[in-house]
């Protein structure tokens, strides 16, 4: 964990943590600033891939960023990146601040990789897949680290993080260099950022990791992402997502009974 800022992470610290992880809401999750060593962090934003060398691209109705796991395309600090956010110790760690056993990661795009967003970037509110499409494993954790050096809030990209019944936006998280937003992904984690405002050549940058547990007797029933509208989003809007998102993964539903999968 060379670039982890490990210090944070006493004994004492780690059950305070817990306590805020638990109590908070609108959902259980965590801020934690400054989680990566400093020279590190600047290392990572310097190095910061362009948004032309990531493998996945999205422009559509509820989306409008850049997602890359290709990390062998990237520079070497990200592999370490990874791998740090990826280690059986921060593991670990990760189930003592959630209170969740056995925590793992995977080395595949579902398991890490970055997020890049320029001048009208966005992600709508949604909830997240709740079972690995090829290992049939139950998603509990998002981590996210953000590298937005000299971030301004008039930019906006805070992260939403909306009740369960998408009636009211609860919190907002500034998207501020070297922070960490932890979460539980659940069937009432709706979250996501509004289009954001960027001089060009700036841009919303951050890193992901998700975290899993064997799959749970309980757990809901297989679903991909599920975007919602927000209340003051238009009619259009609010009626062409919920049928797209219904259509969608009852497609992907039908075809994963058939053993065919997509990532």
């Amino acid at each position: 964990m060379s670039i982890i800022h490990s210090n944070l992470f006493t004994h004492s610290n780690l059950a305070q943590m817990k306590a805020s992880f638990n109590e908070a809401k609108p959902y259980k999750h965590l801020v934690i600033d400054d989680i990566i060593l400093p020279e590190m962090a600047e290392q990572i934003f310097a190095a910061f891939p362009k948004e032309e060398v990531f493998n996945k691209r999205y422009k559509g109705v509820n989306e409008f960023k850049a997602e890359g796991s290709n990390f062998e395309d990237f520079p070497e600090v990200f592999t370490q990146l990874k791998e740090a956010f990826h280690s059986p110790e921060w593991c670990k760690i990760m189930s003592e601040i959630t209170g969740i056993d056995a925590l793992f990661s995977v080395p595949d795009a579902l398991g890490g990789g970055l997020h890049q967003g320029g001048n009208g970037s966005f992600l709508d509110i949604h909830i997240d897949f709740n079972i690995h499409a090829d290992r049939g494993i139950h998603r509990r954790i998002n981590l996210l680290v953000f590298f937005n050096k000299d971030w301004k809030e008039e930019y906006g990209g805070h992260t939403e993080l909306w009740n369960a019944d998408m009636s009211n936006l609860d919190k907002k998280v500034f998207p501020a260099f070297n922070r960490c937003l932890i979460f539980e992904t659940n069937e009432i984690s709706y979250h996501g950022y509004a289009a954001i405002t960027v001089p060009e050549n700036v841009s919303r940058k951050s890193f992901y990791a998700y975290y899993y547990t064997e799959l749970r007797e309980d757990a809901a029933k297989y679903h991909d992402t599920v975007f919602k509208a927000r209340p003051t989003d238009s009619l259009a809007k609010k009626t062409f997502t919920p049928l797209k998102e219904g259509a969608k993964n009852f497609i992907k539903r039908q075809l994963r009974n058939l053993g065919i999968t997509f990532k």
